[in-house]
């Protein structure tokens, strides 16, 4: 029989549920999902399978989890991404884009991406 995997009482079963049904990321609520799962006496093999993650990470998610714990299951690839709401360019080269757009190219052919 596996040996039994121990959780940081952290958190009680029914709060890692609630955890796990009121997550908007998915990533989240997946690790929120197996740490449920393995708090319900489920073997960390059949809960990884259950939310379909690879043994090892389920494990590193389990050891994150037991060290850090509601903050070791955020979603850090978030932090990696610039706003997606800035713009690129500022409002002046916005009104420059524009105006340019309005006139044909120099080369007398039509707009297109590598112009």
């Amino acid at each position: 029989m596996p040996r039994k995997l121990y959780l940081e009482p952290h958190f009680s079963p029914e709060e890692l549920k609630s955890h796990y049904r009121a997550s908007q990321d998915p990533v989240e609520s997946r690790r929120w999902h197996l740490l449920w799962l393995v708090s319900e006496q489920t073997t960390l093999t059949q809960a990884a399978q259950v939310v379909g993650l690879n043994y090892d990470y389920a494990r590193e998610i389990v050891r994150e989890y037991n060290h850090n714990g509601a903050h070791g299951l955020r979603n850090r690839r978030k932090d990696k991404r610039p706003h997606q709401s800035r713009s690129l360019l500022t409002q002046d080269q916005c009104a420059q884009l524009l105006t340019r757009l309005q006139t044909p190219p120099a080369d007398g052919g039509l707009w297109n991406g590598p112009k």
